[in-house]
């Protein structure tokens, strides 16, 4: 069993940035592979971007591409998002999955608790 912890979330002004963590606090995964979604106030779940369990792969979002990067350090059990030029569309609680692939929340068995990004204008 993978338990997830998401920090990183916070309040920004548009076109700022923020680096969002994803830490295992029980067991491991870095045998899986891992995505981060998002689910703003009224909206469903949907894919930001996702990593192949020893990063040899990334996939984004059309809407974040060029803005979002996903790494991660399996050796620190951690995996990353690192958000640029922020827009007030981003704003959303941010998960992040693991023991899944691609786009599809469905598929994930691990999510971390969510947290908060919100960006102003």
């Amino acid at each position: 069993q993978v338990q997830l912890v998401d920090t990183g979330g916070g309040l920004v002004q548009a076109g700022g940035s923020l680096r969002l963590s994803c830490a295992a606090s029980r067991g491991t995964f870095s045998t899986y592979n891992a995505g981060w979604f998002r689910q703003g106030s009224g909206k469903e779940r949907e894919f930001v971007a996702a990593i192949a369990w020893n990063g040899g792969h990334t996939g984004y979002a059309d809407s974040v591409k060029g803005r979002f990067t996903i790494s991660r350090d399996n050796a620190k059990n951690t995996i990353y998002l690192q958000m640029n030029t922020l827009k007030p569309e981003d704003t959303a609680v941010y998960y992040c999955a693991a023991g899944g692939s691609g786009s599809r929340s469905s598929d994930y068995a691990y999510w971390g608790q969510g947290t908060q990004v919100t960006v102003s204008s």
